[in-house]
């Protein structure tokens, strides 16, 4: 019995932000566990979807920073227009 995918809600390289603080679940061993490697709020973009094998659910590779995190669609929203600058805005 083969699982379905479910088509991602959202794209690579759109910007999003964090809805609650994303939390080290082992994945991170470098990191101590539970420690915050995203608080809610911070604005990330999205550098890759791939999806669960045991669900077919989306899974997005979140890059907020200096930390790249796994986040599923209840984890983040898109970014509000005009947030931060756009990249290259900067003077």
């Amino acid at each position: 019995m083969s699982i379905e995918p479910v088509q991602p809600a959202y794209q690579w390289g759109m910007r999003v932000i964090a809805l609650d603080d994303l939390c080290n679940d082992g994945s991170f061993p470098e990191r101590g566990q539970d420690d915050c490697l995203a608080e809610a709020g911070t604005v990330g973009e999205i550098v890759n979807v791939g999806q669960v094998i045991e669900s077919g659910e989306p899974v997005y590779l979140v890059e907020f920073g200096n930390c790249v995190v796994g986040c599923t669609e209840n984890e983040i929203a898109p970014a509000p227009a005009g947030l931060l600058p756009e990249e290259g805005a900067m003077s």
